[in-house]
């Protein structure tokens, strides 16, 4: 089958599951879809065993489809973009403290903590694995997903301020934790005795710093061209090569896209708002992005669902997934407490914020994409299915109960 009948099958499947999710199951969309592209996917592997040729077919075209690829190089510039054209930047300053330090400060805890945590479960279970990969394990796995996080965040009621926070953070700290995982496998592939500390933060800081700066840029030019016109055909077309030429020249200079989107978002959305650019304009620019967005997180999380056709599951890979789920949750909950305490001399924190900020931290389809990104000798097949196992917990269980787990600990 051709890339095009590829593409024409997901888009009607992934239209039939927003479609059967709506009127009939009633769940988050993202949630919903994700829920029914599993439930395919296990009826696929049971077909498999009962009429192997007949569902030969629809599991090698699911199968052939690029997630890392599509995700990385396709989706997450626009999906990011949108996300951050909606966050208010009066609101986000009053909040940058805090989400600077958990975007950067909690991200770091948390991947010294779970790669920790995870080298030592592996070896209770006799897997010999070098601390490096548990680290790169670590950095995939740390981030809180934008778009998991922002998709679910919409129908939660949480209060304002809170939200803003959990919603910059995710932001902000997936692409932090882009830069800390190719900083890691930099250092994994190249071996930590041929690179200095200078070296690595030089690395560092040219991702993540490169990147905000060129974010900044692009956000400034992107909204002085739509300023000096008024036509929204082509002002939409502008805010799109900014997404794909922006994004694409990001990866040439080596600097981070994912950062570079964030803030090109943030700039063009507010800037937009403010002044120089007509209503019309506005309306035409928040629709479409927000159309873009919503079809986006209807496919990601349909193509999410279906990578389960992909993992190698045994028993002990099954068990180490399982309690990686709680260590990803221990985690969490140490890298925002330890900020969260630090900050609460300067800053008033909403009640029983350490909670929420825990089971608000989402993964997502970032982490998945990260993994299937690892080489082979990195044990791409195990962290793949700890990954996947920690996504599918985070989003179902997390991701259906945060509203509620916010209301019951608001009332305390």
């Amino acid at each position: 089958m051709q890339q095009f009948e590829i593409f024409v099958f997901i888009i009607c499947l992934a239209a039939l599951f927003s479609y059967i999710n709506h009127r009939f199951i009633k769940l988050p969309p993202t949630v919903g879809i994700m829920v029914l592209s599993l439930v395919t996917s296990g009826l696929l592997l049971v077909t498999a065993e009962l009429l192997p040729k007949q569902s030969e077919d629809l599991i090698h075209i699911i199968t052939s489809i690029d997630f890392h690829s599509l995700l990385m190089n396709g989706m997450l510039s626009f999906l990011l973009f949108a996300g951050s054209m909606h966050i208010d930047a009066n609101s986000l300053k009053k909040q940058a403290l805090p989400i600077l330090t958990l975007a950067t400060v909690g991200v770091v805890i948390s991947t010294f903590l779970i790669g920790a945590m995870l080298h030592f479960l592996l070896i209770l279970f006799h897997l010999n694995i070098d601390f490096i990969y548990c680290l790169l394990f670590a950095a995939l796995i740390s981030p809180t997903d934008p778009i998991a996080v922002l998709a679910i965040l919409k129908k939660a009621g949480i209060q304002k301020s809170l939200e803003i926070k959990i919603a910059g953070e995710s932001l902000f700290n997936d692409g932090v934790a882009v830069v800390v995982f190719i900083t890691i496998l930099e250092v994994a592939q190249t071996g930590i005795d041929k690179l200095s500390a200078v070296d690595i933060c030089v690395l560092f800081l040219r991702e993540a710093g490169g990147g905000l700066l060129y974010g900044l840029l692009l956000g400034y030019v992107g909204f002085l061209s739509l300023k000096s016109i008024d036509k929204y055909e082509v002002e939409v077309l502008i805010t799109i090569a900014i997404v794909m030429g922006g994004y694409l020249l990001a990866d040439k200079l080596h600097i981070s896209g994912p950062l570079a989107m964030v803030v090109a978002g943030i700039v063009i959305g507010n800037k937009a708002r403010e002044s120089g650019i007509s209503d019309i304009t506005q309306e035409y620019l928040s629709k479409f992005w927000e159309l873009i967005d919503e079809i986006l997180n209807a496919l990601l999380f349909m193509l999410l669902g279906f990578e389960m056709l992909v993992l190698k599951i045994d028993k002990t890979i099954l068990i180490i997934s399982i309690v990686s789920v709680g260590v990803v949750l221990i985690a969490r909950w140490v890298s925002v407490a330890i900020p969260v305490t630090l900050l609460r001399r300067k800053i008033n924190f909403e009640k029983n914020a350490i909670a929420i900020l825990t089971w608000g931290g989402l993964r997502g389809g970032l982490s998945v994409a990260l993994a299937l990104s690892l080489p082979v000798e990195m044990h791409k097949d195990l962290f793949v299915t700890i990954t996947y196992m920690v996504v599918i917990f985070s989003i179902i269980v997390q991701g259906l109960t945060i509203g509620k787990f916010y209301k019951k600990f608001s009332e305390k």
